[in-house]
């Protein structure tokens, strides 16, 4: 016959001590099974953010554009300038000039699409794709301002860092949320296993009159309040990836990146419902102990 766990089995005597319903018992469940579901949107944050943080920093950080301003006359003369120099820079990997159509587009959201970029006064821009070595920014800028007096160079540095730093300051967020989580639930589930304990004390006086250690009555506490939050834990977490997987998916331009969870990363949540019954046996446990010495 297969033994079952001293925890998980208890002590039908020792559970005795510890109400089976009640506020408590509502209270530990219920809070563990928010927690959890917060717990599961604060890692689905975090990932995504990091996500967001590699998307946006690979896709500018191997990418510039040049923009040129010239006079109608000289704009075709210059852009071919400016394309000859980039085919000569070393860490170019390519180079073209956005067409009306392209440029047109960019401007939509701003303009209105029906913008007459070939009759306005609008700088050529150029798409620059470096190599993974990269060009020499200031060198190109020299040689530019010398042969191309109209373009300005713009590495995306400036675009870039801000989006950087703001995605990782998400994630960091995102990691500080569930410590703060963890430390809530621990509180709740202090509060909750005092009440119970202050609420039997005649029963806890009977039991160490009968010769019970306060080990074994702690234990009766812990193992019933741990339950408890694994419980609510694991209908929390449930909740919150069902929530997490019902979260829009890739933007319709293709930059934003994905909401939520993407492979692997589903498993992480998984270790919601354990961390909450480990927070929940320490709080218990402390608590019984230190409740159970001022009874002396």
């Amino acid at each position: 016959m297969r033994v079952l766990p001293a925890f998980l089995a208890g002590d039908a005597q020792a559970a005795r001590v510890v109400p089976p319903t009640g506020f408590t018992a509502w209270l530990t469940v219920f809070t563990s099974a928010a927690m959890a579901f917060l717990a599961v949107f604060a890692l689905a944050l975090s990932f995504s953010a990091g996500r967001l943080a590699d998307r946006w920093g690979e896709a500018l950080a191997r990418t510039a554009t040049l923009r040129i301003s010239a006079p109608d006359g000289q704009m075709a003369e210059q852009t071919e300038a400016a394309l000859r120099i980039l085919e000569q820079t070393p860490g170019v990997a390519s180079a073209r000039a956005l067409t009306d159509e392209e440029q047109r587009t960019l401007l939509a959201p701003w303009l209105g699409p029906d913008l007459p970029v070939e009759r306005l006064p609008i700088p050529r821009l150029i798409e620059i794709v470096e190599t993974d070595e990269g060009f020499d920014v200031q060198g190109l800028r020299l040689r530019l301002a010398a042969e191309v007096p109209g373009a300005v160079l713009d590495d995306h540095t400036r675009w870039r860092r801000p989006l950087v730093r703001a995605a990782d300051r998400l994630r960091a967020l995102g990691w500080a949320s569930i410590g703060l989580i963890g430390g809530a639930v621990a509180a709740m589930i202090t509060l909750a296993a005092q009440a119970a304990l202050a609420a039997n004390v005649q029963v806890i006086g009977v039991l160490r009159l009968v010769g019970a250690r306060d080990r074994y009555i702690a234990q009766a506490f812990t193992r019933r309040f741990t339950l408890r939050a694994l419980g609510g834990a694991t209908l929390g977490t449930a909740a919150g990836m069902g929530a997490v997987a019902l979260l829009p998916q890739e933007g319709a331009d293709g930059f934003l990146t994905a909401l939520g969870l993407l492979g692997a990363e589903w498993a992480v949540p998984l270790a919601v419902p354990p961390l909450a019954g480990a927070v929940a046996w320490a709080a218990t446990g402390l608590a019984a102990r230190r409740t159970l010495r001022g009874l002396d």
